[in-house]
């Protein structure tokens, strides 16, 4: 029997200072959820009725780079602790969202590669960091995302300098940005698997961001 507030995993950084965390709490909180901080030091609570990848420090690059050197400024521990979460995550069918890093993570854990660093490939958007809604972007028309949010048009916020280059197995690219990076993901055959390149936990003020976290907390209901 599904749970009236269901438990969501969120996953992010480990330290003291963790604006991203108290965020999604709050978003998944409005949305009728209740989310649960996951990181390497804060043990993944069990069971879980959903997951949510959280933003942060980049991908280590050997992970999506076959000629990488071996990435000494990565956090190795919260790239294997996502990692192994996604995958279980996947392996029991729970819905999972991704946030920035978050949707990265999903694309490389489906085999997917990234643009390391897009700051010189930008001509259309921004390199600046922007944490309200700047930046347009296109959804794909028939995708989850655009019965989610019941439009295909929209603004986001913008605070990447990296983002998905080559998709993974089974991995669409939902939404993209002027410059046609893509700014979503979502998952061809599985479930509620989706990632958004921007940041709508700091976005929740706006009833059409809210929107995603309400689909999530849906989604681990199994309405």
């Amino acid at each position: 029997m599904a749970r009236v507030r269901p438990i969501i995993a969120v996953t992010g950084k480990a330290s003291r200072w963790a604006p991203g965390w108290w965020a999604a709490w709050l978003a998944i909180a409005l949305a009728g959820g209740r989310a649960v901080r996951a990181t390497p030091r804060h043990a993944m609570p069990a069971p879980i009725d959903g997951l949510l990848i959280g933003g942060g420090d980049d991908i280590a690059t050997d992970l999506y780079g076959a000629s990488a050197a071996y990435d000494n400024t990565a956090d190795r521990a919260r790239d294997a602790f996502e990692l192994t979460a996604i995958k279980q995550a996947l392996a029991q069918n729970k819905p999972i969202l991704g946030i920035c890093r978050g949707a990265q993570l999903i694309n490389v854990a489906a085999g997917g590669t990234l643009y390391s660093d897009i700051s010189s490939l930008r001509r259309s958007t921004s390199n600046r960091v922007n944490i309200f809604a700047c930046k347009p972007v296109a959804i794909k028309r028939r995708s989850r995302l655009a019965t989610i949010f019941g439009r295909l048009r929209l603004r986001v916020n913008s605070l990447h300098h990296q983002a998905v280059l080559t998709l993974g197995e089974g991995i669409g690219a939902t939404a993209r940005d002027a410059d046609g990076f893509v700014q979503a993901i979502e998952a061809r055959t599985q479930g509620f698997v989706i990632g958004v390149q921007w940041h709508p936990e700091y976005l929740c003020y706006q009833s059409s961001q809210r929107r995603l976290f309400r689909a999530l907390v849906a989604a681990c209901r199994g309405d």
